[in-house]
């Protein structure tokens, strides 16, 4: 009588053990914090960093801000404004980083902050780095916001959305606020010392900042002077006038900058992604006027909002 045949043995290679796993293993949370330039994005990060996310910290998805200099002009956050909430990827390189650049360093921090048992909480307005960072699979290669049909392949992370809203027509009145606001903070200065270091000018990712094509033409003409040079009159009207070129160009860039990440935030809310939309709009048009129901309305119509999804979120 023959021997029976020996058992079969399954046999699997490490590298299925580990796809395993990971297919077995639950995304990672992560809090998404998005909308046009200036609509208020890193101060509600920070707000729902010290309420209701006490572990968060801060990932940048600004792509100029992501570059070191020019802090007032690209608007980066100060640090008293972070309330002691932990940045990263904030003012830290040179040269300029492509959407699969973008994507490593950005899923490095991920990876970092989780390990650490820590919530990370995306915050910026460059949709096609938030969109490289979440899509998998990714392809550097195809634009998703372009194509009759928007389309977005699966998301890597479980995600919660948060989409800062603010009407255009306010949202273009405020942005005209906010760049005087900056000339006022020294944002002038700051590109005159930009232009005038050779150094400084030769990073490849910061000079496509608002403010640094638009101020180009007028400190060519008008370099800083050497104190005790030329009488400062001459020319005062003609410099006056290019000057107040250089700001309108500003102003009327911002606006369109926002307009165009709105096109893109709508495109992905049609691709699918769940998008909570934040309507701040009653909030921006009172700090127009400087009134003191601004803080009110941000609070209520924004922050209470925000915190209550993003506690449903965490379960």
């Amino acid at each position: 009588m023959a021997p029976p045949d020996p058992p079969r043995i399954s046999i699997r290679s490490h590298h299925d053990a580990v796809d395993s796993r990971r297919r077995r293993r639950p995304k990672e949370k992560i809090v998404v914090v998005m909308g046009a330039t200036g609509t208020g994005k890193s101060r509600l990060s920070v707000d729902l960093a010290t309420r209701c996310i006490p572990s968060a910290e801060i990932i940048n998805c600004d792509k100029i801000q992501l570059y070191r200099g020019l802090d007032i002009t690209t608007n980066k956050i100060p640090l008293h404004d972070r309330r002691g909430v932990a940045h990263h990827l904030f003012g830290e390189f040179e040269t300029e980083l492509s959407a699969a650049d973008y994507r490593a360093i950005a899923s490095a921090a991920v990876n970092d902050v989780v390990s650490r048992r820590k919530a990370p909480l995306l915050v910026g307005g460059s949709n096609s780095f938030i969109h490289a960072l979440l899509a998998h699979p990714f392809d550097p290669r195809s634009d998703p916001f372009s194509g009759p049909d928007p389309v977005s392949p699966p998301l890597r992370y479980t995600c919660c959305f948060l989409w800062v809203d603010v009407s255009i027509p306010v949202l273009n009145q405020y942005l005209s606020k906010r760049v005087d606001d900056m000339l006022r903070a020294g944002m002038f200065e700051e590109l005159e010392d930009y232009f005038t270091t050779p150094a400084s000018r030769s990073a490849a990712g910061i000079n496509r900042a608002i403010g640094v094509p638009e101020f180009e033409p007028y400190f060519r003409k008008y370099p800083r002077r050497i104190e005790g040079g030329e009488d400062e009159d001459v020319g005062a009207g003609e410099r006056i006038e290019c000057y107040a070129r250089a700001v309108k160009a500003i102003k009327e860039n911002t606006c369109q900058l926002a307009k165009r990440q709105v096109g893109k935030i709508q495109r992905l809310r049609e691709a699918g992604w769940d998008l909570k939309r934040l309507d701040a709009t009653e909030a921006f048009r009172a700090a127009i006027a400087n009134e003191a129901a601004a803080e009110e309305a941000w609070e209520k119509n924004v922050v209470e909002q925000s915190v209550k999804i993003v506690k449903h979120f965490f379960g």
